[in-house]
């Protein structure tokens, strides 16, 4: 009897456990009734008739994380590549992911590579690696077009990796010193230029500086120049001016006769001081008149002081000289 109780309440725990179920938050469930499509449950608190309904799925509702496999892929110039990726997705429809596809993983898998490789095929090498945004949103464009029948979006696809073999690796590396020693070469080459185009910018400046410099200077000078000519011309014209002015006073002529008298004495005086021969005039006989000439305008010149006798005296001895 108690065998039987004990049986009866376990009956009783199975019939309430296929009566009542609760989905997860994350879960969207599928019940069938008899085989056929009932509806998806929600997360939540459910009944369903026991013996009668059933949930034949379970999908998450969370965003999916798939790996793509590494395959190989040839672009456009005929190099092989080997390329991988994560493909990111979220299922929107359970009815659909549920009896539109057996296994939509491994659907998604199949379709990411395929359009990966016309994709990859439609590029050359260096294309690969310059539009990797372009070719993940158009590989993205195509799966979600295509498995829209699955109930299954996709929100994006990114390249994980492009390896080239090892022989377009080493052929690539050769590529890129050439292009470098390329580079420096042109940098050196552009350096070399400008450096010669300065110093000759400076020498052009220098040339400049100092025929400016040269050519103020002589203006300078010529300045300097004109400008004493003009000082001494005009002292000189003031000088004969004050001369020619003094010459018509009376006594002035006579004052000019002694004053060249003078000057010539004087400079006679020089030659015979610096000259080691004897110099004598050309003219000896003349040099007595010379003399007299100046004694007579020294005495015409000089201030009458005298008295009367005494000027009687000074005629008679010069008519005895």
């Amino acid at each position: 009897m108690e065998s039987l109780f004990t049986l009866l309440v376990f009956a009783v725990f199975i019939l309430l456990l296929r009566m009542f179920r609760v989905i997860p938050m994350r879960a969207l469930a599928v019940r069938e009734r008899l085989g056929a499509f009932r509806g998806v449950l929600q997360p939540g608190f459910h009944f369903i008739v026991p013996f009668i309904d059933r949930i034949a799925y379970i999908h998450d509702s969370r965003e999916q994380v798939i790996d793509i496999p590494k395959q190989r892929c040839i672009t456009r110039d005929n190099v092989e590549v080997d390329v991988d990726g994560v493909v990111y997705l979220k299922v929107t429809d359970a009815q659909k992911a549920s009896y539109g596809i057996t296994n939509y993983n491994a659907a998604v898998i199949s379709l990411a590579q395929t359009t990966m490789r016309s994709e990859i095929g439609k590029l050359n090498l260096d294309d690969t690696f310059r539009e990797r945004d372009k070719i993940n949103d158009k590989i993205v464009h195509e799966i979600d077009k295509a498995s829209e029948p699955w109930g299954i979006k996709f929100i994006r696809y990114e390249i994980r990796s492009i390896d080239p073999s090892t022989n377009m690796l080493n052929t690539m590396e050769k590529q890129m010193e050439a292009e470098r020693q390329k580079r420096a070469d042109i940098t050196l080459a552009q350096g070399d230029k400008q450096a010669r185009i300065n110093v000759s910018e400076g020498e052009k400046r220098s040339a400049i500086n100092i025929s400016e410099g040269e050519k103020q200077k002589r203006i300078n000078e010529a300045e300097g120049r004109s400008r004493e000519i003009t000082l001494v011309a005009n002292a000189s014209a003031l000088g004969l001016k004050q001369i020619a002015s003094a010459i018509q006073k009376p006594g002035g002529m006579r004052a000019v006769k002694m004053r060249i008298v003078e000057q010539f004495l004087e400079e006679f005086g020089n030659v015979l001081a610096k000259s080691k021969l004897s110099v004598v005039p050309g003219k000896i006989a003349e040099l007595q008149s010379y003399f007299q000439g100046l004694s007579t305008l020294t005495e015409n010149t000089a201030p009458q002081k005298s008295s009367t006798p005494s000027a009687t005296a000074t005629t008679t001895k010069g008519g005895k000289a």
